[in-house]
């Protein structure tokens, strides 16, 4: 009798997402002591500092055109490991329109490390946090991966700062997938994204450290965000990318059905890190229902 919790092939599944883990921090200290190629640094785009709980937490912010004024800013969510800089494709092109913000979570990036690892409403009460430091009394949200989750827990737990939601690439909950097969998923996919975000992943990943990412790695895949999605009021915009096998089609088709306000749009062409891989085509998708706002 197959021991339960065991899924088929879960042990090649796990196989693969330690390799894959080990190999890519050994590699991203390397990446972390080099320069970023050109393009990796902020376009347009400045930091801005903010104390939340003690805690400093650093941001990408845009000002926005002149004819955006009187639209409601966007703040940008970053997933697993990665920071503001992961965002700043993205960011660039929607400053065309909007004003934009994209904070690195606590732990992250350039911002600094909370007492202890931040569970998923955690993260979310941090964002929070952030929002009011920074005078953001309301925006539209976008999110990619981990993000999606942390942007469902602001809309339940702070409802007034969200207009709108955009979940790129959600995470799938538990059931929809096994912790090591997102890994190895998630490593498949990486194969359809820009070369460039290769050694950013790495070098974020390092500056993240290995503790640190497995941890909030734990509370990502055991967060079950379908249980709060019927509770979102925002409208909602789901975009998924034809060749992002981090996302099963339907799990995001279930996501629409269990949001009362969401759409689904699916993106030609287009993996997880749509944000950074394919900012423009992530802003077309996205833009009709940003400016509804």
């Amino acid at each position: 009798m197959k021991p339960r919790g065991i899924l088929p092939g879960q042990p090649v599944w796990t196989g693969l997402a330690v390799v894959g883990c080990l190999a890519g921090f050994l590699l991203g200290r390397q990446a972390a002591r080099r320069v970023l190629p050109q393009g990796f640094g902020p376009n347009r785009l400045s930091s801005r500092w903010s104390l939340v709980r003690g805690v400093p937490l650093h941001a990408l912010v845009a000002p926005g055109p002149a004819q955006g004024a009187g639209r409601l800013p966007v703040v940008l969510v970053h997933g697993l490991g990665m920071s503001s800089r992961y965002m700043a494709p993205l960011a660039r092109c929607l400053s065309r329109d909007f004003a934009v913000a994209a904070p690195d979570l606590p732990g992250f990036g350039r911002s600094g490390d909370p007492d202890r690892t931040l569970t998923v409403p955690g993260m979310a009460l941090a964002l929070a946090g952030w929002m009011d430091a920074m005078g953001i009394r309301r925006a539209m949200l976008v999110g990619n991966s981990l993000g999606c989750e942390v942007l469902v827990e602001l809309a339940l737990q702070r409802p007034d700062l969200v207009a709108r939601l955009v979940l790129q690439g959600p995470t799938p909950d538990p059931e929809h997938a096994s912790a090591p097969r997102q890994v190895a998923q998630f490593l498949l996919t990486s194969l359809y994204e820009r070369p460039s975000l290769l050694p950013l992943a790495l070098a974020e990943y390092a500056r993240t450290g290995l503790w640190r990412y497995l941890r909030t790695f734990l509370h990502m895949s055991r967060y079950r965000m379908a249980a709060g999605l019927p509770g979102v009021a925002a409208p909602s915009l789901i975009v998924v990318g034809a060749r992002d096998y981090l996302v099963p089609r339907g799990w995001a088709e279930r996501m629409a059905r269990l949001m009362p306000r969401a759409r689904l749009v699916f993106v030609p062409g287009a993996a997880h890190g749509m944000n950074y891989s394919h900012p423009e085509a992530l802003r077309d998708a996205s833009l009709p229902f940003l400016l509804e706002g």
